[in-house]
């Protein structure tokens, strides 16, 4: 009894993990698109935008001063992608 206590316990925790993930308009994973804009900034906002051509969806801005070092990774522009990622925001501005 205790055993399938327990293991009811582990589904239903799960479940309720799965279902509190933070998720954006597009049903995305938040979570998800924060990490990938820490690997490189730009990349979560892609993701969130459902991947697709990368003139079209990749912010362009992000992407490519991403490679800057200091500025783009590690930096500044790693973190504010991180943040626009994590809120569901796809903008392509590198002030606000």
């Amino acid at each position: 009894m205790r055993i399938a206590f327990r293991r009811l316990l582990i589904v239903a925790m799960l479940i309720a993990a799965v279902v509190a993930t933070p998720r954006c308009a597009t049903a995305r994973n938040t979570t998800a698109a924060m990490w990938l804009s820490i690997a490189h900034p730009g990349l979560g906002e892609w993701y969130l935008k459902g991947w697709g051509n990368f003139g079209d969806k990749c912010p362009q801005n992000k992407f490519w001063l991403g490679f800057i070092p200091i500025y783009g990774w590690p930096g500044y522009l790693q973190v504010k992608s991180a943040i626009d990622a994590k809120h569901g925001r796809t903008n392509d501005n590198l002030t606000n």
